[in-house]
């Protein structure tokens, strides 16, 4: 009984979690990952080309240099804000790739991956 109890909140927290965060962590691996790979840089105005936004239209991502812009598209207060740059810091935690994750003076979340 005990381990079944176990094994439904396991289930329950999994599925719990944000589909539209594992479709921001997609797109976001992704520019991490072509920066260690394919781009030295977006350049300072490049990204603007490379921009991605989730396939539920909550989230804008934009490569700026070495750096990832992350944009909520909804209205949202600081208090989302701090919960996003937790969750992606979380995701990142380990990953040598990103330097940081923080709050920039826009409001908006940014990946660190300059060397």
């Amino acid at each position: 009984m005990k381990k079944l109890l176990i094994y439904t909140l396991t289930v329950l927290l999994i599925a719990g979690c944000s589909r539209s965060k594992s479709k921001l962590y997609k797109e976001t691996d992704s520019f991490v990952e072509s920066l260690s790979t394919t781009y030295e840089s977006y350049g300072l105005f490049g990204g603007t080309e490379h921009s991605k936004t989730t396939e539920d239209g909550k989230y804008k991502i934009t490569p700026i240099g070495r750096l990832i812009n992350v944009k909520i598209m909804e209205a949202a207060g600081d208090g989302e804000y701090e919960d996003l740059k937790d969750d992606l810091e979380g995701h990142y935690k380990g990953d040598a790739r990103v330097n940081k994750v923080y709050i920039c003076q826009a409001g908006t979340i940014m990946i660190d991956c300059r060397d």
